[in-house]
């Protein structure tokens, strides 16, 4: 009889091990999932309330402007020292750039807000027709000037061939601010506004 007891307690010990080791898992996959969403949503917030962090940030330079000379999308010949009585942002853009198309709302928003301080976007698209450039345009609301360089004199001319890049020209016609990549409007206003105030 203590044999059978005994080989029955045996039994007995190792399904209670067995329950104790599948119900601890379970709640170990359980905490994991949880701490999974909570970090998940965390990132998912940061990501849509702090766009900030995932902007270009402006890099202070000091050199004169290029003296660049293009056609406007009527053809109209244009330079930049025609403008040299206003703080410029010179923004090398294409119609196909993801970034470039994600930051154009935010640089036609800047412009609405600024434009009678003396601020003016010249918007060189890299490449495509006047035609494609008009419809881009039109579809997006742009407001500011936007020129066609179809021979990329632009990114020559200031020594960067990714897009978009943008570089902010004082009223003494030197290169303050550049940057690559797309840019917020805090970013905007941190760097570029105290320029106009001046």
């Amino acid at each position: 009889m203590n044999r059978k007891r005994l080989i029955q307690k045996q039994k007995n010990n190792k399904a209670t091990i067995l329950w104790f080791g599948i119900v601890g898992a379970g709640l170990l996959l359980i905490s994991a999932a949880f701490m999974f969403s909570i970090y998940n949503s965390d990132t998912i917030s940061s990501l849509t309330t702090n766009k900030t962090q995932y902007s270009t940030i402006p890099v202070e330079v000091n050199y004169p402007a290029p003296d660049l000379e293009l056609s406007d999308l009527s053809l109209n010949e244009v330079s930049l020292t025609q403008f040299l009585d206003e703080i410029i942002l010179v923004n090398n853009w294409a119609t196909w750039c993801p970034p470039c198309k994600a930051e154009m709302p935010t640089l036609q928003a800047y412009y609405m807000k600024h434009k009678d301080d003396g601020f003016l976007i010249i918007a060189i698209e890299s490449g495509e027709s006047p035609e494609e450039v008009s419809e881009f345009v039109e579809d997006y609301g742009i407001t500011f000037p936007v020129w066609i360089d179809r021979k990329g004199e632009a990114l020559a001319a200031f020594k960067n061939w990714d897009l978009p890049s943008s570089y902010v020209i004082d009223r003494s016609g030197v290169v303050r601010l550049t940057w690559t990549g797309e840019i917020s409007l805090e970013m905007l206003e941190n760097y570029v506004t105290p320029l106009l105030e001046n």
